[in-house]
């Protein structure tokens, strides 16, 4: 579709915002705002064109952290709440595209470039099968790309795999996991591989360990400065375990999808651990999984830098689809 294009990225706590002068343009005054400090995503979105001062878009391309079902989007963690056609009509646009944040990163993986992937394990992908995704942010985002027999454009998966059962692998999962369910009601997925859920494992630990304050630690990076710079214990068992259920479920994934081509790992918390995380437990992980271990051992699994606004560029190829 001609005209200029916004495009937006909008997690649970940033959002991504990007001008694209018509398809297949570079992506323009690429900025990030905080979504606490906007009451709605129209003031966000407003503050965004006000700053910029470019012409009114006349199309849009929104990736939301959240299931996308009907006009109604409520953010599942961050307040925000609204009308798809509202919001359309309330920004002049002709057309607004809304789906899933993961969707929309699905579309972006086949035009990624090797620059912006590093490589933990496996081989080489395999032509035409499934792509797996995955990233642990704000909640835990899923998706893939499958393609259709003979070639074509790849179909993203969209749905909330996060939001799945997880599943222990030996005591102290067990221990941690029936903690995190006693806390929660549910021991999804995201409540261990996110950055609230690599909290949630350290206090669990501390509590099992009878290390108290437990509450003392708030935020993720706290406790990867814990482990990484001080090299405390339970920070260290932490992020390893942390690793190792990522591998787990990245996997359970590659398994489910056939996902020979390639699992990639988005977000930022996976992205700053930087070598450290080629040699935690997360490989292995990905390749236990008994008889089928020489089925995953060639996948190659790769961490998504996130200075490359993948998800924007994916908004972007959406919007270029039929």
């Amino acid at each position: 579709m001609t005209g200029p294009r916004l495009l937006a990225d909008i997690g649970g706590t940033n959002i991504r915002l990007a001008w694209q002068a018509q398809s297949h343009a570079p992506l323009r005054d690429v900025r990030v705002l905080r979504c606490a400090e906007h009451p709605t995503l129209l003031e966000a979105v407003k503050t965004y064109l006000s700053a910029m001062g470019a012409p009114a878009p006349s199309v849009a391309a929104f990736g939301v952290a959240t299931p996308v079902c009907g006009d109604e989007v409520r953010m599942t963690n961050h307040s925000w709440t609204f009308s798809q056609a509202a919001l359309r009509k309330a920004l002049g646009l002709r057309r607004l595209l809304v789906i899933n944040d993961f969707t929309a990163l699905a579309f972006a993986l086949p035009y990624l470039c090797p620059g912006v992937l590093r490589q933990v394990g496996g081989e080489r992908p395999e032509a035409g099968a499934p792509m797996v995704l995955l990233g642990p942010g704000t909640g835990l985002g899923v998706s893939g790309l499958v393609f259709p027999e003979g070639g074509g454009q790849g179909i993203p998966v969209a749905g909330e795999g996060g939001h799945g059962t997880l599943a222990a692998e030996n005591a102290m999962e067990f221990d941690v996991l029936s903690l995190i369910q006693q806390w929660h009601g549910h021991a999804s997925a995201e409540r261990v591989l996110s950055g609230p859920g690599l909290v949630n494992i350290y206090r669990a630990l501390c509590r099992l360990k009878a290390r108290m304050p437990e509450d003392e630690v708030a935020q993720p990076a706290e406790v990867t400065e814990r482990a990484l710079m001080w090299q405390e214990p339970q920070a260290l068992q932490a992020l390893q375990m942390f690793c190792g259920f990522l591998g787990s479920v990245a996997g359970n994934l590659a398994l489910t999808l056939g996902g020979r081509g390639g699992v990639f790992l988005a977000g930022g918390i996976v992205a700053r651990l930087g070598s450290w995380f080629e040699q935690s437990a997360f490989r292995s992980r990905f390749e236990s999984k008994g008889r089928l271990r020489p089925y995953l051992a060639p996948i190659p699994c790769w961490v998504i830098d996130p200075a490359a606004q993948s998800a924007l560029l994916g908004v972007s190829h959406a919007l270029d689809r039929p």
